[in-house]
């Protein structure tokens, strides 16, 4: 199975309530009807029997009937769009982004669901395609990867997929067990570690944090690493000294190496919507971060909150994942992940 076809399938949370709300949007007017008259002086049509009124899922897909059900694009119908985009979690700056340029060229034209799925997929994508972007690989040995982010979000099973991708790419990979006072986290990354087929540096529990990071780094110089990835402890945004403890983390491998972290990967839920945006304001303050990763979005009808993060930061998106297996973690592409929560076709 392609990646498209498994996001498109654990999409369907939010490709469902958009479907949902679109076929509601064009069967609620009447508008719709798009029968043609019969030409003056022309015979009557005979009576026919009636059209079996084609199910939800035909009416949705505009197949099965071929006067498919169709609505004026109005001022309307925008507003409705614009109200269905936000409930998807998309924000209300970027729902009216996105309407208003679904608009250009099509107000007063008859539009039915597959229509509108197509242009709302192709104004996503324009916002989404400046910030997907892969993860910069740089000069520097080792490549120092500073994963951050709140409790829950990801991050651990972020870093085992992720290892294993370099790995695979051929580059020699070690991973940091950075959240030295969780001893069920070291334990979680030691088996994604293993999985991975990479070796994860660990500390006595209680360790400082930071000291592990620089000695993870004397250790990977030594070894010749091309890459070290340096896990945190999840962090609540609002614990002023859990941010300080990831503050100091920063500042001591620095004394190792003025350009590290060479990248600061903010590992975001999808299904926190609207609060993700405020992670990356504070992450952003704290660890200048240089990229996202999106977990979670096969367990949420929240998936536009990646449109809203891509128009509001602009941050490079690297990665999104829709699973725990090894491989549920991919390059964001943005035209199939617009498809995708739109439910439009390939």
């Amino acid at each position: 199975m392609s990646f498209f076809a498994k996001l498109k399938s654990r999409l369907t949370r939010s490709s469902e309530k958009l479907d949902a709300g679109l076929a509601e949007i064009i069967t609620a007017s009447p508008a719709q009807e798009s029968a043609p008259e019969s030409a003056p002086g022309s015979a009557p049509e005979p009576d026919r029997e009636p059209a079996a009124k084609p199910g939800l899922l035909g009416r949705m897909l505009g197949r099965g009937d071929p006067a498919a059900p169709r609505r004026v694009l109005d001022d309307a119908m925008l507003e409705s769009l614009e109200e269905l985009l936000i409930a998807a979690d998309m924000g209300v700056a970027t729902a009216a982004r996105v309407t208003a340029n679904l608009a250009e060229g099509r107000l007063g034209k008859r539009l039915s669901v597959p229509e509108i799925k197509a242009a709302l997929a192709a104004e996503i994508a324009r916002i989404l395609e400046p910030v997907a972007r892969p993860l910069p690989l740089v000069a520097a040995r080792p490549q120092v990867v500073l994963v951050v982010g709140v409790n829950g979000s990801g991050k651990t099973t972020t870093i085992g997929k992720l290892a294993a991708q370099l790995r695979a790419a051929g580059k020699s990979v070690v991973i940091a067990a950075g959240d030295t006072f969780r001893a069920a986290a070291v334990e979680q990354l030691q088996v994604w570690g293993s999985r991975a087929g990479v070796p994860v540096l660990t500390a006595p529990e209680g360790s400082d944090p930071a000291s592990l990071a620089f000695d993870a780094m004397t250790k990977a110089q030594a070894d010749g690493a091309d890459i070290l990835l340096i896990d945190t402890a999840g962090r609540l945004q609002n614990r002023a000294d859990l941010m300080e403890e990831l503050a100091k983390i920063v500042r001591v491998i620095r004394k190792k190496d003025p350009g590290a972290p060479h990248n600061t990967l903010l590992v975001l839920d999808a299904t926190t919507g609207q609060n993700a945006l405020n992670q990356v304001e504070i992450f952003r303050k704290i660890s200048d971060v240089s990229g996202l990763v999106m977990t979670k979005l096969d367990g949420t009808a929240k998936g536009g909150v990646l449109v809203a993060l891509a128009d509001r930061f602009g941050l490079p998106i690297h990665a999104i994942g829709v699973g725990e297996q090894i491989d549920d973690l991919a390059p964001f592409d943005p035209t199939e992940f617009a498809r995708a929560l739109v439910g439009a076709e390939a």
